[in-house]
């Protein structure tokens, strides 16, 4: 499960509902929640965000929570 598909556990998202009002498939919502090589892009995340009342960022902190920054040394 990605970190998207965590946040969605934790949040009791609906995903049908989000499907609805967002576009988006429910198939490429699975994929994304799923499938740790899907990417998604930043439209989606701003509709998803949109459809379960949070701002963009909480998502996008959620899901790149393990992202660092090289080291210079």
């Amino acid at each position: 499960m990605t970190e998207l598909g965590l946040y969605f556990s934790k949040k009791s998202v609906n995903r049908s509902d989000v499907s609805r009002k967002t576009g988006i498939s429910k198939t490429r919502l699975s994929e994304l929640a799923n499938n740790e090589k899907t990417k998604f892009r930043v439209d989606e995340l701003y509709l998803i965000a949109l459809a379960i009342d949070v701002l963009p960022s909480e998502i996008l902190n959620e899901v790149c929570k393990n992202l660092t920054l090289k080291n210079d040394n």
